[in-house]
Order: C-alpha cells, then sequence, then structure tokens
C-alpha cells in the first residue's frame, strides 16, 4: 500500500465517518523506484491531508518534509520538495502491517501491499 492511499482510507463504518487518519502500524516496507513526474505530484497536493501524510511518514520512519508546504509550488523552484514527496507518496510500500481506526480501535490488516477494508456482517 502507497502512502498516497493511506491518505485517501477512511474506516468504512458510517458511525466512525470522521474517524481520520487511520492509525498506521507497519510492519513491511518496501521502496520501488516509480519514473518521476513533477507535474503529477504538483496535481495530486491538492487533493493531499498533508498532516496525514506527515503522520503516515513518520510511520516508515520518514521524517524530512516540512512540516508545512509552500503556499505555491512551482515544479522548477521547488524540486527538491517535489522529489521528497514523490518518494513519500509513490516509491514507500507497506507491505505489511495495520491500519487502526482512531475511534472504534477496529484493526484492517495489511498483506502483500493490499489494505483489507472489509466488515464483518455484524459491523455493516
Amino acid at each position: 500500500m502507497r502512502l498516497l492511499t493511506h491518505n485517501m482510507l477512511i474506516n468504512p463504518m458510517q458511525k466512525f465517518e470522521g474517524a481520520y487518519p487511520l492509525k498506521l502500524i507497519p510492519k513491511k516496507i518496501t521502496k520501488e523506484e516509480v519514473k518521476y513526474n513533477p507535474l503529477f505530484v504538483v496535481h495530486l497536493l491538492p487533493k493531499l491531508n498533508y498532516p496525514a501524510l506527515l503522520y503516515a511518514a513518520s510511520t516508515v520512519g520518514l521524517k524530512d518534509l516540512p512540516k508545512e508546504l509552500p503556499k505555491k509550488i512551482d515544479p522548477t523552484e521547488h524540486d527538491e520538495l517535489l522529489k521528497m514527496l514523490h518518494h513519500v507518496l509513490l516509491e514507500v510500500h507497506v507491505e505489511e502491517g495495520l491500519l487502526v481506526c482512531p475511534k472504534s480501535e477496529r484493526e484492517f490488516p495489511i498483506k502483500q501491499g493490499i489494505p483489507n477494508m472489509r466488515l464483518n456482517e455484524d459491523e455493516v
């Protein structure tokens, strides 16, 4: 699971709708090189919850991101920042671990890079 994916996930149980972000407990992390496209990263930024990304990055040991993003990001002026964001969002994979709802403490396993967000019958 990429950290980009983590940034978009929520607990599927309706009564815990505002429980975001899910706590990330990585057990196995891999890195896979992805072709760098600065414009793609720039277009992703408005869709991201940056504080949640900072949290996820810190759980996998990446603490180099700035606390806040510049108001306007220009690919020519902010190339190093965009490369860091590209790496964190697209190249870091949580292969095994858990996602935990901060309100219900419900655990969702991550196996072979795929988060299992299915609910049990009694949770629907």
